[in-house]
Formats: C-alpha cells, sequence, structure tokens
C-alpha cells in the first residue's frame, strides 16, 4: 500500500491506494516545517491519522508540502513520517511541485499556488525550474488567504472598512484592535488566523463591492509581484491551485486577462490528480 499526500499550511489531504486499487481519503491539520517541528507533527499523526491505519503495510509514503522547499525543511518533515510510517520509504516534496505535476501532468508550464499562502513555477513537465520566492506571510505571499485577511484587518484597525461591514465583523468575530494585535503577534501560526478571514471575505453579502475590490487588488499585487516577471509569462496558460484561487476565481479570471494570460486549470485541491499523477504517470517512483 502506498500513500500520496499534499500539505497546506493549514490542512493536509491524503490519499491511501490500496494492494487492489482501492482509494481512501483522509485529512489532517498541515504541517509546515517552518511552523512545526519534527516532536509536533509526530504527535498531531499520531492524533489524528485513522485509527484503522494499517501503517505497517504501507511501503511507500509521498509526501508534498508547504515549506518543503529545502532540505532542512524537507528532514524536519521526513524525520516525522519516518517515525510513523517506520517501514515505508519516504519521499519528501515541496507543494509547489505537486501543485505543478497535477495541474500540468508532464507538461510544461505556469503552475501556480492561491491557498493560505501563494507559491508561482515554471515546470518543464518534470520539476519546477524557475519559481520566485512568494516571501511568505509577512514579506508576501501577495493573492493569498492570508494577503486577502491582512488587508481586511488592516482596514478594520484603520477604521477604513466600511460601516455594514465593520458590523457585521464585529458581530461575526466580537475581535477588538487589541485582541487582533495579541493573536497576530503573540500567538503562533498567525498566517492561519489572518488566512481564515478570507470566508469571511467570500461571505460578506452587505457590501459584495468592498468585497470584491479587496480580493481584486490582492490578485493584481499578485500578478503584478508574482506572475508578470517570469520570462515570456504570456506565451503560458495560466493553472492554479487552491482554495482561494478556486472560490475567487472569477475576479481571479478576470485580473489575469487582463495580464495577457488565457485561463487553464483552476482546482480547488491536487489531490485526485497527484495520485492520478503517481498512478499513471510515474509508475518508476511507486
Amino acid at each position: 500500500m502506498i500513500i500520496i499526500a499534499d500539505g497546506g499550511s493549514t490542512k493536509t489531504n491524503w490519499c491511501l491506494v490500496t494492494e487492489d486499487g482501492k482509494k481512501v481519503y483522509f485529512n489532517t491539520e498541515g504541517y509546515n516545517p517552518y511552523f512545526s517541528s519534527t516532536d509536533y507533527i509526530i504527535q498531531s499523526l499520531k492524533e489524528s491519522l485513522p485509527t484503522d491505519l494499517e501503517k505497517d503495510k504501507i511501503t511507500e509514503v509521498n509526501y508534498y508540502g508547504a515549506g518543503c522547499s529545502t532540505p532542512e525543511m524537507r528532514k524536519i518533515v521526513e524525520d516525522a513520517m519516518q517515525a510513523v510510517f517506520t517501514k515505508s520509504r519516504i519521499y519528501i516534496g515541496h507543494d509547489l511541485l505537486a501543485a505543478a505535476r497535477a495541474l500540468l501532468g508532464n507538461n510544461e508550464g505556469f503552475a501556480a499556488i492561491l491557498g493560505t499562502g501563494t507559491n508561482t513555477c515554471l515546470y518543464n513537465g518534470r520539476e519546477v525550474i524557475n519559481n520566485i520566492d512568494s516571501g511568505a506571510y509577512i514579506l508576501g505571499d501577495e493573492g493569498s488567504g492570508c494577503h486577502i485577511g491582512k488587508k481586511l484587518l488592516v482596514d478594520y484597525l484603520r477604521g477604513y472598512m466600511p460601516e455594514a461591514v465593520r458590523k457585521n465583523f464585529w458581530e461575526t468575530f466580537k475581535l477588538t484592535p487589541d485582541d487582533i494585535n495579541e493573536i497576530v503577534y503573540t500567538q503562533p501560526r498567525a498566517n492561519r488566523f489572518c488566512a481564515s478571514f478570507s470566508k469571511f471575505v467570500y461571505d460578506n453579502i452587505v457590501n459584495i463591492e468592498y468585497s470584491r475590490n479587496l480580493v481584486r487588488t490582492s490578485f493584481e499585487d499578485f500578478f503584478r509581484n508574482l506572475v508578470t516577471h517570469y520570462p515570456d509569462y504570456q506565451k503560458y496558460t495560466f493553472n492554479c491551485i487552491g482554495s482561494v484561487g478556486y472560490n475567487f476565481r472569477n475576479v481571479l479570471e478576470e485580473v489575469c486577462t487582463e495580464n495577457g494570460m488565457t485561463v487553464g486549470n483552476i482546482i480547488r485541491s491536487p489531490i485526485d490528480n497527484l495520485v492520478k499523477y503517481h498512478l499513471e504517470l510515474a509508475p518508476s517512483q511507486l
């Protein structure tokens, strides 16, 4: 039996492929090694993996995760996976490679992630060949759920939010400016906290124009800083994975067209396509 997993900063989607080809899906929290230690990942997996999962019968784990972009960061996750799946061969890859493989298979092109965080790349059909550093949630991650959430929170803190939206925000969350600053600057995983407010933006109907403009300016920042600097970027179709790109795809498609790119695939999660890639396009890795 083998496992294929796609891990974001918020959630990890897992698929167990049994010996007879049956696929079993389950979820755990996300494990970004910049925020989660090996010990933390081990403990979380022990608590959240299905109790009937026969770990000793799993021969291979293919895990793609947010933050797994350097050997040092991959080692944090690899050690945790090896401690849990003791009889498995462990492969740790970057979630950007998972996105490219899920969106493009063995074809070259442009691939992006727009979820809690953001990332982009050019892919040659085998590996990522060009990547503009997203800057992560403090320095960059334009277009992400975290970026949209931060823009919303800044408007709330500064009093720029339209009154009807501000009233709705207060009634929904009961958060004062002091509460927000304390959570962001003193508690762990501020990126998840900020990203959680993108759902409020999506659900907000008291001022649709405000919400739409918030998302649009975030996507404009995303294209200006993380897409248009790729050489000849307009020759590629725009392919994207992630809940933010999927939920706000109407606005994303508008901004994409304005920047001279043709829209390709925009999907919520890579897991199904990633499983297909491993089972059909990359059998030598199994």
